[in-house]
């Protein structure tokens, strides 16, 4: 694993090659370019502040606790993040499929190119948070919330984010490449997620519910969750997860990519006939 490490990190430039070009060509011919990584999630936020800020204020605000009077900016905040998590994912299971005449002709270290998706969708998810600030700042100045040391939420969410798609990434790329179903079920099993972690509601709705005492522990299981409540932490320190959340979320995206890297690595001979 030393040496697979050492070879990635001898090609970072191929792989900042690699995010250029994946971003250039997701881009190309389009009028509005880049601000279409900005529109979509702002887009999903507006409709699900009507639904769950306007329709269903009642209800959202008896669990939200400090984020009540900033709504919408817990809502970008978590959908920001979700954009980055979902487009990884669903770009990643075809990394290797998409691409197998490169990976055939160049000498690069194939994990590269899973990477690479994750790391071109993390640059959307950098270009977004600029926004995010801004909305931010208009709820600081108003007292809305009061940002302080939970703004180092931020690096700790992102790097904990980014271990976990890398191992996700590593798995799904692998793995599509023997199975294509894997791509279809990716499709479903995102739309599951969305709803199954805290990014539009607040997990004290989950966990004052009546599911269960089983389900929840098996939902908080999930280290989505944790991240997300990190996340949502960057703005309401009463969201930042507990220690137990905390260790399951950190513990489980390390575990998630230990797997992957072994996974990738044990199944690559076989990738590689067939592709």
């Amino acid at each position: 694993m030393t040496s697979a490490v050492a070879a990635l990190w001898s090609a970072r430039t191929s792989l900042r090659i690699l995010v250029r070009r994946d971003l250039a060509v997701k881009y190309q011919q389009s009028l509005l370019g880049y601000f279409w990584s900005l529109i979509e999630p702002l887009g999903m936020g507006l409709i699900y502040w009507f639904v769950f800020g306007v329709l269903y204020s009642g209800a959202t605000r008896r669990h939200l606790g400090e984020a009540a009077g900033s709504y919408p900016l817990f809502l970008i905040t978590g959908i920001f993040a979700w954009m980055w998590a979902s487009s990884a994912l669903t770009e990643a299971a075809n990394a290797l499929t998409g691409q197998s005449r490169l990976i055939t002709t160049m000498n690069l270290p194939r994990p590269i190119f899973p990477i690479g998706r994750v790391a071109g969708r993390f640059a959307e998810y950098l270009a977004g948070l600029p926004i995010l600030v801004a909305i931010a700042a208009l709820y600081a100045a108003h007292g809305k919330i009061h940002p302080g040391w939970n703004l180092l939420a931020l690096p700790l969410a992102v790097a904990v984010q980014f271990t976990l798609l890398v191992g996700l990434a590593l798995l799904l790329s692998a793995g599509n490449v023997l199975m294509r179903d894997i791509e279809r079920i990716m499709r479903l099993v995102i739309r599951l997620l969305f709803y199954a972690t805290p990014i539009i509601y607040p997990l004290n709705l989950v966990r004052d519910s009546g599911m269960p005492g089983w389900l929840k522990v098996a939902y908080e299981l999930n280290p989505l969750v944790g991240i997300f409540q990190l996340h949502h932490a960057i703005w309401y320190p009463d969201e930042f997860p507990d220690a137990r959340l905390l260790t399951v979320t950190v513990v489980g995206s390390g575990l998630v990519l230990a797997l992957g890297w072994w996974a990738f690595h044990r199944l690559e001979p076989a990738v590689l006939k067939e592709l």
